[in-house]
Parts: structure tokens; C-alpha cells; sequence
């Protein structure tokens, strides 16, 4: 099989996006072949979800048709009943008696101060984008970077943008995928240079190729310059795996991911965060030691959401409505 480096090399996993250029906003959808187990993992103050709750171990659900993750804060959220719509038609979803319940959970971004047209009355595009990205969701390859729920996304000083990255797990036979929209209060790079904050975990020079500096810039560690707005920034990351894992242990593995936001941004998981990781697992490959093997697939989880952090920021491209540059323009 051919790595991609994306989500997609997890066998199962489908990615569409649908983009409103005049709002410079979108959305991303990843649609599974079949329910898969899911949880997730809420770090930031200012979050955003829809039916996160089942998520939780003990809930009766113990499996999803599909994930969302969509600009438009709070407007956004509209997108999973698009997504919904899409399933059902194709007879998909939760069975309770003779109806079908599609289960679409989500999670949304903040990119209304983006410069893009927002007035969009009664109705936000956010519904029918859901849609779109649904029909659109195909396995292989998919853009990366202004695309999806990454299209107005932002960091402190570049613009942000959708990345993915895929691993094998060291001593396992199962792998990992990361799937993220980057809209950061934090920067991924150091200060203001070029040097990616993930590039100890970089392969094949798939953000640039630039290694770390030779000394680390005096500005490195210095505050984001940007006005704090509460709940105005978010990181969204999805991490599959195809290990066989309940719910609690993705629920784990989604605890673990976290840490590659922490070591691609800086800060991360602040209160003007809404932070969000959800964590899926396809079943296909048993564990062996169920303890053991879960902490390398959270190590691995970890480093190539990391990864995916900084291809999305490398791959976006500048947004004429925000001023904001691009990696490449540094």
C-alpha cells in the first residue's frame, strides 16, 4: 500500500471539504465506511462541540458514522445536521426500532473576525457546506491547507490552515492518522521565523525541511501580539488509529494526542482555546498488551498530530480578506 501521509492511510476513513469563499469560512467532514469507536479530549476554555456526550464511555452509543469540523463558531454547528442529512440518505446511522439515527458529532472554530462576508441573514451556509463536504468525502488524498474548516483559520502570525500526517506505530502493526485545523491564539513556529516548533518530528521534509535552528531565537518563547479574545481561537484534530480499542482506551489515546497541539504550538490549551481532539478506532488490529500497546499508539498519536499541525500551517496559503502571511512568504 502507498502511504499518502494523510488520515485516509487508516483504511475506512473518508475527507471531503466545502468552502464559502465569501465568508471565508468552511468545512471538513470525515466519513467512516462503517461505525467506528470514538471519543475525545476537551483541553481549551473555550470550546465548541455537538454530541460529545455520547462520546463518553459509559454512554449507550458505542460507535459513530462520522465527524465534523467546521468554521463559524457557534453558527458552525449547523454543519453535522448537513452531514446527518447525507447519511440518512444513504440509510445510515444509529438503529432504534425501525428509524435510523445517523450519529455526527462535532466541533467548531471561531473565524467570524476574518475579514470575510458574514452577513449572511437568517440562514448560515453552514448546513448545506456540511452537506457538500459529506458528498465530497473520498479515500486517498485530499487537499491540505486553505481548504475545509481550514480555510479562514489563523495563528498568532501566519495564517493557519488543514493539515494530516499518518504513521506506523514503533513495534506494532497498527497505525496512526491525524487530521487538524490549525486556527491557533499560539504560534506553531518559533517567534517569528520559519523554524516549525515540530520539526523534531518532521519526515521527508514534509513541512519545509528546515530542522531547528541553530539557536533558538530570542523571541521564541515571546506572547502571542495579538488581542485576546476569549473563545476567538481553536485547534481542531482528529486521530484514528486502526487498533481494536474500547472507548475508555480512546478516550486515552485522545488524552495522549493532546500533547502533540503542546509541542506544536505555543502556548496551546490556553482559555482563548477551545481545543478539541477526538480520537477513532477502526477494530481491524487486535492489541496485544492491551496497556503497553496503548501507550505506543498515544506516543505515536501524539507525534504525528504534531506533524499535522505544521503541514497545515505549511500547506495554507494567504487569505486576501485576512492579513495575515503565509509560511512561504517568510
Amino acid at each position: 500500500m502507498i502511504r499518502l501521509n494523510r488520515i485516509t492511510d487508516i483504511s475506512g476513513i473518508r475527507v471531503g471539504h466545502a468552502e464559502d469563499e465569501r465568508s471565508a469560512s468552511g468545512v471538513t467532514a470525515l466519513v467512516f465506511e462503517q461505525p467506528f469507536v470514538c471519543a475525545v479530549d476537551v483541553r481549551g476554555g473555550g470550546p465548541g462541540t455537538r454530541e460529545t456526550d455520547l462520546l463518553d464511555p459509559a454512554a449507550t452509543v458505542q460507535a459513530v458514522d462520522a465527524l465534523v469540523l467546521a468554521g463559524g463558531s457557534a453558527f458552525g454547528l449547523d454543519a453535522a445536521a448537513g452531514v446527518v442529512a447525507h447519511l440518512r440518505e444513504a440509510g445510515r446511522g444509529f438503529a432504534v426500532g425501525d428509524v435510523r439515527v445517523p450519529i455526527v458529532p462535532g466541533a467548531i472554530l471561531f473565524d467570524l473576525l476574518n475579514g470575510g462576508d458574514k452577513a449572511w441573514g437568517r440562514f448560515p451556509p453552514y448546513r448545506e457546506l456540511g452537506y457538500a463536504a459529506a458528498l465530497a468525502a473520498q479515500d486517498g488524498a485530499f487537499a491540505l491547507g486553505s481548504v475545509g474548516a481550514g480555510l479562514g483559520a489563523r495563528t498568532a502570525n501566519l495564517k493557519g490552515g488543514l493539515g494530516s500526517a499518518s504513521s506506523a506505530v514503533p513495534g506494532l502493526s497498527a497505525q496512526v492518522g491525524a487530521l487538524v485545523a490549525v486556527n491557533a491564539f499560539g504560534r506553531v513556529t518559533m517567534g517569528q521565523g520559519p523554524h516549525f516548533w515540530a520539526a523534531p518530528f518532521e519526515r521527508d521534509g514534509e513541512f519545509g525541511g528546515l530542522g531547528l535552528p541553530q539557536q533558538v531565537p530570542d523571541d521564541a518563547l515571546s506572547w502571542p501580539p495579538r488581542e485576546p479574545l476569549p473563545g476567538a481561537n481553536t485547534t481542531l484534530a482528529v486521530v484514528a488509529t486502526d487498533a481494536a480499542l474500547t472507548k475508555a482506551q480512546a478516550k486515552r489515546l485522545a488524552i495522549a494526542a493532546q500533547d502533540g497541539l503542546a509541542r506544536a504550538i505555543h502556548p496551546a490549551h490556553t482559555p482563548l482555546d477551545g481545543d478539541v481532539v477526538f480520537a477513532v478506532a477502526t477494530g481491524a488490529v487486535p492489541l496485544g498488551d492491551e496497556v503497553a500497546d496503548l501507550a505506543r499508539l498515544g506516543a505515536a498519536a501524539a507525534e504525528t498530530l504534531a506533524r499535522a499541525v505544521a503541514i497545515g500551517v505549511h500547506a495554507a496559503t494567504r487569505l486576501p480578506c485576512l492579513d495575515l502571511p503565509a509560511w512561504r512568504e517568510l
